[in-house]
């Protein structure tokens, strides 16, 4: 069986594999899961996240049922020593590093998240003494927030600095390559975001320049509106607990504090949904490593 390249889709600048003659059932699905995933928004909310790990899976087991093609195979073994190879493994371990980072900053947030709810809800009918426990959840997500940022900063460039060369290289093994590469170049691009979306307007800010405070204080209510649509449920929450803190001087009442209550409750069924995802890519990454070393080993 061989495979030979498509051209690239004009609006998504995918590059896509197939057969000569009557395309590969599996070829046609890795074509439609990867233009969908690079057709999304780039959205930071939650919702939008999940979907797309969610649609990473479908990608990983496409990855998959590719490793146990006979062709696949061959080509791997045939290659094992070549520089490409210890790339891809490479590649595999740099994401599942990834995950691990989400896993973590995802849980303890979650955990302040909660330890938050449960001391406002201790001081019910006491708003204004709460700002002890509102400065403490700041503090551990600034911690989040640097460590994310670090992981980040570690990973400009990374998306696009290996090029498989095409030398010495038949137009079937090219393919399979870009196959590989581009799920591994689509799931990098998918934790990234999901990194950007926990660590909220800080990281934006060094990347677009945005900041928090720009998209919240607008003049209009209809624009601060639409600047907290666009926010993800990890900044959501930072901003109410902000203002309640630039407030604490003065009375701060029930209607902000159960503001802070649904959004915490929201961003923690978020969370949820995130860590679900990520423990699923997490398996998948897992299986596609044991896969690629249990065939080079043989």
């Amino acid at each position: 069986m061989a495979f030979s390249a498509l051209k690239p889709k004009a609006n998504y600048h995918a590059r896509s594999i197939s057969l000569p003659s009557r395309p590969h059932p599996l070829v046609l699905q890795f074509d439609e899961q990867l233009c969908r995933l690079q057709a999304s928004e780039a959205a930071s909310s939650s919702s939008s996240i999940s979907h797309k790990l969610t649609g990473l899976r479908d990608l990983h087991d496409c990855v998959e049922n590719l490793l146990l093609l006979p062709f696949t195979q061959q080509t791997l073994a045939q290659y094992r020593h070549e520089q490409w190879v210890d790339d891809l493994l490479d590649g595999s371990l740099r994401l599942l590093d990834l995950c691990g980072m989400a896993k973590d900053t995802l849980l303890q947030t979650r955990e302040g998240a909660h330890e938050l709810q449960s001391s406002m809800g201790r001081r019910r009918g006491c708003e204004n003494g709460i700002s002890s426990e509102i400065e403490k959840y700041l503090t551990s997500r600034k911690k989040v927030k640097k460590a994310i940022h670090k992981v980040l900063t570690s990973l400009k460039g990374m998306k696009n600095v290996r090029r498989f060369s095409a030398l010495n290289k038949d137009t079937e093994t090219l393919s399979m390559l870009t196959m590989l590469r581009e799920v591994e170049t689509m799931t990098l691009t998918v934790l990234e975001a999901l990194l950007y979306s926990i660590a909220g307007a800080a990281a934006q800010s060094k990347r677009n320049g945005w900041s928090l405070v720009s998209k919240l204080m607008q003049h209009k209510r209809v624009a601060c509106d639409e600047a907290e649509a666009n926010l993800s449920e990890f900044e959501k929450v930072d901003a109410a607990l902000f203002t309640i803190l630039v407030n604490k001087n003065k009375s701060v009442s029930v209607v902000h504090v159960d503001n802070v209550h649904n959004k915490v409750s929201k961003l923690e069924s978020s969370i949820q949904d995130l860590e679900e995802g990520i423990e699923f890519l997490s398996r998948r990454l897992i299986k596609t490593r044991v896969s690629l070393l249990n065939i080079l080993s043989h």
